[in-house]
């Protein structure tokens, strides 16, 4: 048996190795296939054709650290808002002229103004008959705010008491020297200054409210420190006249609205 050395025996073993691995056949190249691409179905961007791009199952989102992220926020599946169920029907048509459905138009809207107008007033006429009602007085009533009195039958010096809306009223049939010393009182020492004159239409005859003007008591007649009006209540004087002239009231007597149509016939109101 033969030995050789290592150095020696590895080129043969690699040039041997080597022949096995050459190719038996040469190689053939192969011509390039013409494949013929055909336009996309989904180039024309439209709604219908982007909704069937739309997944129909639930969305599912899935990150890690090694994957990119993206967000979008624009969308180009928005259909354009069609107002065509607010709109009337005569225009509807966009080839069509506004003018030509105007007057149809504008028939609705003046007969819904003018429906509301007349409904509108037929309420405020209403509301005013009866707003003239509560103010207007019949007669009935009006009758009943004047009081006619016959003063012939007062005496000089004494004093009639009768009832108007409620609250009474005081007449004095007043004498001369009664007349003369009301005439006289210096309006200096009034509180509520007002002559003799300017209280009464008849000299003689004095007519004023028994109501003090303090809390709405009712003075008695021919009593006080004035022989005239005195309150009671608060001790309020009145002279004749019905002026105030001491105590805590601060205004005369009112004096009521009164006239004297014909010889003695007072009327009140």
């Amino acid at each position: 048996m033969y030995s050789l050395p290592k150095s020696a025996a590895m080129p043969a073993v690699s040039q041997m190795i080597g022949k096995i691995t050459r190719p038996i056949l040469p190689s053939a190249s192969l011509a390039p296939e013409v494949v013929s691409l055909k336009p996309s179905q989904h180039d024309k961007k439209s709604s219908y054709t982007l909704h069937k791009l739309a997944p129909k199952s639930a969305v599912k989102i899935s990150s890690n650290w090694c994957r990119p992220q993206q967000v979008r926020y624009s969308h180009t599946d928005i259909n354009f808002p069609d107002y065509s169920s607010y709109k009337r029907s005569g225009s509807k048509d966009v080839n069509v002229s506004q003018v030509q459905s105007e007057p149809q138009r504008k028939l609705f809207s003046y007969l819904m103004v003018g429906s509301g107008a007349l409904a509108g007033t037929y309420v405020a006429k209403s509301f005013v008959q009866d707003l003239m009602g509560i103010i207007d007085v019949s007669a009935d009533i009006l009758a009943l705010a004047k009081v006619e009195v016959d003063l012939a039958d007062v005496p000089i010096g004494e004093n009639l008491t009768v009832k108007w809306r409620g609250k009474p009223v005081f007449i004095r049939h007043r004498s001369e020297e009664e007349i003369a010393t009301e005439a006289g009182v210096d309006l200096a020492s009034l509180r509520d200054p007002q002559h003799d004159l300017d209280r009464t239409q008849k000299p003689e005859w004095a007519v004023m409210l028994g109501v003090c003007t303090h809390l709405g008591c009712v003075p008695v007649p021919m009593a006080g420190d004035y022989n005239g009006y005195f309150c009671p209540c608060h001790g309020s004087h009145y002279d004749l006249s019905g002026r105030i002239r001491k105590g805590p009231a601060p205004l005369n007597l009112d004096i009521p609205d009164h006239s004297f149509p014909e010889g003695t016939m007072l009327v009140i109101g």
